[in-house]
């Protein structure tokens, strides 16, 4: 009997089974086994996509086969199932003779053609053969069993309709086993075997299944029995198998089942690559987070860590219980707390309440740094920070005795109003030291979004408290020192009114419940100590002025500014040009003409900039001059070296940082790109003390260039028509000349064909504001008025057309207070007669000769001071001003109160 395979064919020594469909064949096939003749031959078809049990013409297979025996069949118990399991044991090699004569036709109507399935997707066919110890035909068997098996067949045949052939054993051809080919061939295919199973579990599976359960250990030393075994594993083309099968020259067999061998172990490295590189493709984040979660599984079962979740709720607690939150603050956090148990992390709501109970547990509520209201201490530090504004000092003095008293600093808002460079900040870190309370610094300059002040609502992502409750996270304490820096140059835009913003915040009766739009809590600000900076008052909305209490810094007088830089600016510019150490002087004298000449400002960052730039040029010609050495290797080149460039540096707190410390990472920092360029570090340089240089005013302009102001007034003898005013900038006071010429005649005008003026006219310029030029109009109807009731021949006004000018037209000027300047000015060209030299005036003056009251007289008296005045006019309503004033600004200055203005002529030497 014979069964048809499709796609691979049966070798011999190797178990395989295959299922059958056909019941014309399958009841055949139990016939045989029950008869006892369970064997049949199996021949692979030509065609792989045919699958048939039963075949009727010998082109359809390959004529080569194998002889095979029954092992066992397996019917399936369920009654849909209608195939039929075989399973086979090829024993040998056999060749297709013929088909032999088949049942009539008539009788093939009971059954039908099936089909049967190979496992792992081979379809076998089995023929029946004689039983084991008989010899088939063509192989030389009794005639008495050639015909038993013929008649079992026949038997057989005439009830069932399948396949019968006349087959004939084929042998291998023969060969020497010594052969070197040959044995090299084994050798290479036993390795190739090898390499296969260390790339393929699955396929050492297969060779352990074949070689230690079916086939004897022979099987790697029988050549052809190797190469059977080598094709019946690899995964060759159906045409590749039957070739090998076919093959009875075992050399060239070998030869071929190496090759479909070889084939296999490169698909099995190629499979090996493909995973590897779909392993190195999975990210990084897919790994990580594989092994987190592996890690946390670990971490749990070991009771060492919770899940994320709790934990993070578990620390939020932990936060809350170490904090003395308030009742109201409480009950939200509660809330919070059970929202946040209730949301999985995955949800976009979870960061958000986290990052809100993040923010609630930063806020140090109930947390105070202790004060230190010790008067002298608070002495020392601000002396050590400052020279000079005893004034300032004494405000300061009295509002930390006020605070001993009380017990609390609270409840005050002082705003520092003052020209730039005058220690307005440094003051509030002298304050903040002075008191031991934790300092923090922000800049409403320019700002225009409320939610700076204010917050931004939670529903806005990346939304943020406000300035002020970052600030308390920052600082750790409820009771900092805030300084609110450049409150005078708010904005506005679309986005609010910061300064609205401020009303709350800077308002002590409602600041103790102050509500960020982020928090949604009252926070309680009541002992935060809020200073604030500013230049002017003028851009100050009034509702916020009113809420602070305004300390005015005037600027600093030529001795005070010569003191600074003795013993602030030019040591910390030395030792920053890297001349610590070093006999490299600036001399009094320099400084002293650095302060006339080039720096007349309020403060003193021009002065240090140009100290600064003495130091560096100093500093350049000794490195060009040769001058300098290696420091010693010994020297600690960090702190004390004069080549450390670093000064000490002042913390957000104003606490004082080692210049050693400052410099560690920059030199660090040096070194690393030193290395890098030359492999060697930068050596520090040291002066030797041998070598000395004195900076002195001969030799300022080599080092600064040419004097800025090259004497102390404009005029060294001022004319008639000409007087001195003091004016108030935001950058100081200073001194305003106004100058007033006759510019020609009323008549001349009137022949040159111009409109006659029957008064004579005034011309102004100067870039004078609308305030400053109503000031000029008044001055000069005021001096026609004063003229005509006292001289009344006097026709001056009324017959010269005048051109009042105040100098330095490129600089805005406004203000009411040059009023009893400008009319004095018009007096002095009307009788042609100088005033005084070393006399200045201001105040504003009204229609009936009244002079009122001005501001910034302590900048205006230092202006004057600077400019050699030896005598002051100032408006009576600004006597305690004047009394106020400390006594370096007032010495060598008479002052003299003046109510109205026919006071001013005899001290100006303009009387009758």
């Amino acid at each position: 009997m014979m069964l048809p395979i499709t796609r691979r064919p049966l070798f011999p020594s190797l178990y395989k089974s295959i299922q059958v469909q056909d019941p014309q064949v399958i009841g055949a096939l139990k016939d045989l086994v029950e008869r006892g003749e369970p064997y049949v031959a199996t021949f692979m078809l030509k065609n792989d996509e045919q699958d048939v049990d039963s075949i009727k013409d010998m082109d359809e297979v390959h004529d080569i086969g194998v002889f095979s025996r029954i092992m066992s069949i397996y019917v399936s118990p369920n009654p849909e199932d209608k195939h039929l399991t075989v399973a086979l044991y090829p024993w040998r090699r056999v060749r297709m003779k013929r088909i032999l004569e088949k049942k009539s036709d008539a009788a093939a109507d009971d059954g039908t053609k099936g089909s049967k399935k190979e496992d792992d997707s081979q379809t076998a066919t089995t023929t029946v053969v004689l039983e084991d110890g008989m010899q088939s035909a063509g192989a030389g068997e009794s005639g008495s069993e050639a015909a038993t098996a013929k008649k079992v067949l026949d038997s057989i045949k005439s009830e069932y309709d399948f396949t019968a052939l006349e087959v004939e054993n084929v042998e291998d051809e023969p060969y020497d086993a010594k052969d070197a080919t040959i044995s090299a061939t084994m050798s290479e295919i036993v390795s190739v075997l090898r390499e296969i199973t260390a790339m393929n579990p699955m396929f050492r599976e297969q060779i352990h299944h074949f070689a230690s359960a079916q086939v004897s250990k022979a099987v790697f030393e029988n050549p052809s029995k190797l190469a059977d075994f080598a094709a019946a594993l690899s995964g060759g083309s159906s045409e590749e198998l039957q070739d090998i099968l076919s093959d009875l020259n075992v050399a060239t067999r070998l030869e071929k089942a190496l090759v479909v061998l070889k084939k296999e172990l490169m698909n099995a490295q190629l499979q090996n690559k493909i995973s590897k590189d779909v392993e190195a493709k999975i990210s990084k984040r897919q790994r990580d987070f594989y092994l987190m979660e592996q890690l946390k599984g670990i971490k749990r079962e070991l009771g060492l860590e919770s899940d994320g979740k709790d934990k993070l709720i578990g620390q939020f607690k932990e936060k809350a219980d170490s904090l003395q939150m308030p009742a109201e603050v409480k009950k939200v956090f509660d809330e919070e707390i059970g929202k946040l148990a209730h949301l999985e992390p995955a949800a976009s709501e979870f960061n958000v309440t986290r990052n809100y109970l993040d923010w609630l547990t930063q806020i140090p509520w109930g947390k105070y740094s202790v004060e230190d209201y010790d008067l002298q201490r608070a002495k020392v530090v601000l002396d050590e920070d400052h020279y000079g504004l005893d004034d300032v000092k004494q405000r300061i003095l009295e509002f930390i005795a006020v605070g001993k008293l009380r017990g609390a600093v609270q409840g005050k808002i002082l705003c520092f109003v003052g020209p730039p460079g005058v220690g307005k900040t440094s003051i509030g870190k002298s304050i903040a030291r002075s008191l031991n309370r934790e300092f923090y610094r922000f800049s409403v300059g320019g700002l225009t979004d409320v939610a700076e002040i204010k917050g931004h609502r939670r529903t806005y992502v990346g939304a943020m408290p406000g300035k002020v409750v970052q600030a308390l996270k920052r600082v750790q304490t409820e009771n900092p020192l805030l300084l609110i820096d450049e409150i005078d140059k708010l904005g506005r835009g679309h986005q609010g009114d910061p300064a609205s913003a401020l009303l709350e915040l800077l308002d002590p009766e409602q600041n103790n419940a102050f509500l960020d739009h982020y928090m949604d809590v009252p926070v309680d600000l009541s002992r935060v100590l809020f200073v604030c900076t500013a230049n002017v008052t003028d851009t100050i909305p009034g509702p916020l002025l009113d809420r602070m209490e305004i300390i005015r810094l005037s600027g600093y007088l030529a001795d005070e500014k010569l003191a600074i830089a003795q013993r602030y600016l030019s040591p910390q510019a030395k030792e920053a040009a890297g001349l610590k150490g070093a006999s490299v002087m600036l001399t009094d004298d320099a400084i002293d003409s650095l302060v006339r000449s080039y720096c007349r400002e309020s403060g003193v960052r021009s002065l240090k900039k140009h100290i600064e730039k003495i130091f560096r040029k100093a500093a350049l010609k000794i490195i060009e001059e040769d001058i300098a050495v290696p420091a010693p290797k010994g020297a600690d080149q960090g702190a004390d070296a004069p080549g450390d460039s670093h000064a000490a540096k002042s913390t957000e707190s104003g606490d004082k940082v080692p210049a050693g410390e400052a410099s560690s990472s920059t030199a660090a920092k040096a070194k690393g790109e030193a290395s890098s360029s030359n492999d060697k570090p930068s050596q520090a340089m040291v002066v030797p003390d041998s070598y000395s240089l004195d900076i002195g005013a001969n030799v300022l302009k080599d080092y600064v260039g040419p004097p800025v102001f090259d004497s102390d007034r404009l005029y060294e003898k001022t004319p008639a028509g000409v007087v001195m005013g003091l004016a108030w900038t935001s950058m100081g006071g200073s001194a305003l000349y106004i100058e007033s010429v006759v510019e020609t005649t009323a008549e001349a005008k009137d022949a040159g064909g111009a409109e006659r003026g029957p008064h004579g006219q005034l011309h102004t310029t100067g870039q004078l504001g609308e305030v400053m030029k109503e000031s000029s109009t008044l001055a000069y109807t005021f001096a026609r008025s004063l003229m005509t009731r006292r001289h009344p021949e006097n026709n001056f006004f009324n017959n010269n057309v005048i051109h009042l000018h105040v100098p330095e037209g490129a600089t805005p000027k406004d203000g009411p207070s040059a009023g009893v300047t400008m009319a004095t000015a018009l007096l002095s060209l009307a009788f042609n007669k100088p005033i005084k030299q070393d006399v200045a005036m201001t105040g504003e003056l009204t229609l009936t000769g009244r002079v009122l009251k001005i501001g910034g007289l302590k900048e205006k008296t230092i202006a004057a001071r600077r400019s050699g005045v030896k005598r002051i006019l100032f408006p009576k309503a600004n006597i305690a001003d004047w009394e106020e004033l400390p006594e370096n600004v007032k010495k060598g200055i008479e002052g003299c109160p003046i109510e109205w203005y026919e006071q001013i002529p005899p001290l100006v030497g303009l009387d009758d």
